[in-house]
């Protein structure tokens, strides 16, 4: 009879995996670890979740599995006695401006039947106090908070003639259509500044409607120039638009707060219903520690029955470490840690049993405090009778866990392998590399740098900032420390860097995964490296490019075939025609010092700085090299790369910058202890060259090899906003305010 306690892993080939094959046992806590890219994720998530995830959507009906997300049957033999899973990625937290932390985590809906029960006078049902639904919205801003109106003089140069190009916006350059509505309706003088124009005239052009004009042989009705751009772009939701037309937007309009609702998104009559002097846009504003102390003083009984399951929601916001949060607070502004842990509070709260919870290294962006409240979370998952797998880095998650599966010994094709499982206390003596550097953390920096100047910040009042004013060495590593919510973020992105825009910023925001996106492209080099094959080949430099002129038309340069089955996985085949080489056959023949450019973008990072000898393509591979990336090939899809892969490549693509200032936000999420060594030469070569480099940083090795210490607080929200300590980090341990100092 088969042993039920463990789920059985039979044959794993997943990306680099190596025929992997272990028995991970259930309802305990087990930590996956190893090198940034040694294949965790791909035995966790892209094996583990993903045959899960496959076989609960195989017990609905084929009508049902077509609006569910498909997974593909992994490469792997068998896996047995799996649980039903949830998934806890890394993907940020979405949404738009509508999407706040309590529409998020649904502790918004308690707090509206809150209301609906016992709010006086009431607005109705629980959906009339929802800045989401017609029935509470304010009518002006439509719930968003904010109002955007035109800059008509930013729009329109009346001194400019229609041919001239009075029209400012680029949809409407001359000789565009949107142009010729205008020009081609008779109605203006097209050679007149608009400033000339008469009353009438001017009020046509911005105002006019309900006219026929002939655009040639095509009828329409005439739309004045206000009306079309209110219709076409102040009715979007700005967050639904591309980068370049949210860019081109931003330039016409001006925004504020709602004149009508003054920012709190509901209607007149959501906002005059008050439970005990509060209406509910005034609650959503408080921390989530201010309003549950509100909610466990409510007199009245029928409010505090409805306020106990709203005051257990919020508990596990503030046991999780958000408790500085508003549930007004839009997602959009979270960080990566934040988001993350609001995923895990969804969770908190329900009563199942007999899960599978995958979760995605939960500790970016916590304080080590924090990751004591994270780990007694994950235990408390697990005590209730569920499977917690987690594919960490963080030492503290590490030594919480009853049972650890070390994957190495290397990574990409070094890697696949399983180096050790069993529990921490044999991981220590295991000699793996994980094993190694658990038990060896870096001691307190001795000798430090000493500044060569001063950067000034002065009078910081921005979000929680409380006037700070702080001086910021140059020619030093100087880390930003501080718990989650304390002001780091808003000091440096938000007040120092609009201070000094030349800075070189590497920052949390996710590197584009997708089939199309390779090294090659994202870091850059592709366009020298098309360059190169054009010139010594005499052909057009897009005949080299895979998503262009010269890819493959069977496959259209993927290299691979997908294969759509409607509701059954979609399944992908290696492309018959060009065999996997992106390219027409014709292209290939081209080659730059004996390699066609499918042979260019096999090369590994290591192999490509040995061959090429163009210095910008150089510069960018030493850099991929430094961070220990030599071990990609430059065409491998950015959607099989680890989240620590991701996270370097991005610093390899700003590392050969020019710059005299560097700042960087937690630069080891994702990567493993030993990578943090390679991490901090690569910083000291920075700051050795004569470069000042800034880090915000949760990570304990991190902040004891800085020359330099800025520690923010006490806490988060309200109650931080303070530079506690400014100064090298030996003298942090004497500041008694401060949390950082007690992990130190």
């Amino acid at each position: 009879m088969t042993d039920r306690a463990f789920i059985e892993v039979r044959g794993a080939r997943e990306h680099n995996l190596r025929n992997v094959s272990l028995d991970i046992p259930k309802r305990q806590l087990t930590v996956f670890t190893g090198v940034s890219g040694s294949g965790k994720s791909s035995l966790v998530f892209d094996t583990l979740a993903a045959e899960a995830q496959r076989q609960l959507n195989e017990t609905f009906t084929a009508f049902v599995q077509g609006f569910l997300p498909h997974y593909g049957q992994p490469d792997v033999d068998r896996v047995a006695n799996l649980n039903a899973p949830v998934v806890i990625n890394q993907k940020r937290v979405g949404g738009g401006a509508r999407s706040t932390v309590g529409t998020y985590t649904d502790i918004a809906a308690p707090l509206r039947v809150l209301f609906s029960r016992a709010g006086l006078p009431s607005a109705g049902p629980a959906f009339a106090y929802s800045f989401n639904t017609p029935q509470g919205m304010c009518p002006e801003c439509e719930g968003i908070g904010r109002t955007t109106q035109l800059d008509l003089n930013r729009l329109l140069d009346r001194s400019l003639s229609l041919n001239g190009g009075a029209i400012q916006h680029p949809d409407f350059k001359p000789g565009k259509w949107l142009w010729k509505t205008y020009a081609l309706s008779g109605l203006f003088d097209l050679d007149r500044p608009v400033q000339d124009y008469s009353e009438h005239d001017l009020h046509l052009l911005l105002h006019g409607r309900d006219l026929k004009v002939s655009l040639g042989e095509i009828n329409m009705t005439y739309e004045g120039l206000v009306d079309r751009f209110e219709r076409m772009y102040l009715k979007k939701d700005a967050a639904a638009m591309s980068d370049r037309s949210r860019a081109v937007f931003e330039q016409f309009v001006t925004g504020g707060t709602c004149p009508v609702c003054g920012g709190a998104r509901l209607n007149a009559a959501a906002l005059a219903s008050r439970i005990e002097g509060c209406n509910i846009a005034e609650l959503a504003d408080l921390e989530a520690t201010e309003l549950l102390a509100f909610l466990r003083g409510l007199s009245d009984p029928a409010a505090a029955r409805v306020a106990g399951h709203l005051a257990q929601r919020l508990s596990h916001l503030v046991e999780i470490g958000l408790g500085y949060l508003s549930l007004s607070r839009e997602t959009a502004t979270l960080s990566g840690g934040e988001g993350q842990r609001l995923k895990l509070v969804r969770h908190l709260g329900n009563s199942l049993t007999d899960m599978l919870y995958i979760l995605d290294e939960p500790s970016v962006g916590l304080h080590a405090r924090d990751v004591s409240r994270l780990t007694g979370l994950l235990g408390a998952l697990r005590d209730k009778g569920n499977t917690v797998l987690v594919v960490e880095h963080d030492p503290d998650v590490i030594l919480a866990a009853d049972h650890v599966v070390d994957l190495g010994p290397g990574a990409g094709a070094r890697g696949g392998e399983v180096v050790f499982q069993g529990p921490v206390a044999a991981l220590l003596e295991a000699g793996t590399l994980t094993g190694r550097h658990l038990g060896q953390p870096l001691p307190l920096k001795a000798q430090v740098r000493a500044p060569t100047g001063w950067l000034h910040v002065a009078g910081a009042r921005l979000h929680n900032l409380k006037d700070v004013t702080v001086d910021i060495p140059t020619g030093v590593l100087t880390v930003v420390t501080g718990v989650a919510g304390s002001g780091k973020s808003t000091l440096i992105h938000d007040v120092f860097l609009p201070l000094h825009p030349d800075a070189v910023v590497v920052d949390q925001s996710r590197v584009t995964t997708n089939s199309r996106s390779a090294p090659a492209t994202y870091t850059g080099i592709m366009d020298p490296i098309r360059k190169a094959f054009a010139k010594a080949s005499g052909q057009s430099p897009s005949l080299f490019s895979f998503n262009s002129e010269g890819s493959c038309p069977n496959c259209a340069g993927l290299g691979v075939v997908y294969t759509d089955l409607a509701f059954m996985e979609g399944i992908s085949t290696v492309c018959e025609v060009c065999e996997g080489q992106r390219f027409r056959p014709d292209v290939l023949r081209h080659q730059l010092r004996g390699q066609s450019i499918s042979d260019v973008l096999n090369m590994t990072a290591g192999d490509a700085l040995a061959f090429f000898t163009e210095k910008p393509v150089r510069a960018v591979l030493q850099a991929m090299t430094d961070v220990g990336l030599g071990y990609l090939t430059l065409g491998q899809p950015l959607s099989t790369v680890s989240g620590g892969e991701a996270q370097r490549l991005k610093l390899a693509t700003e590392l050969h910058k020019k710059g005299s200032v560097y700042v960087m936000d937690e630069p080891t999420t994702g990567l493993h202890l030993s990578d943090i060594g390679l991490l901090l030469g690569i910083i000291d070569r920075l700051v050795d060259g004569g470069n000042t480099v800034i880090l915000i940083e949760h990570q304990l090795d991190v902040i004891r090899q800085a020359d330099w210490l800025i520690d923010l607080g006490p806490e988060g929200g309200r109650a931080g906003g303070e530079v506690l300590y400014s100064g090298p980090p030996a003298g942090l341990r004497s500041v008694e305010r401060s949390v950082t100092a007690r992990y130190l």
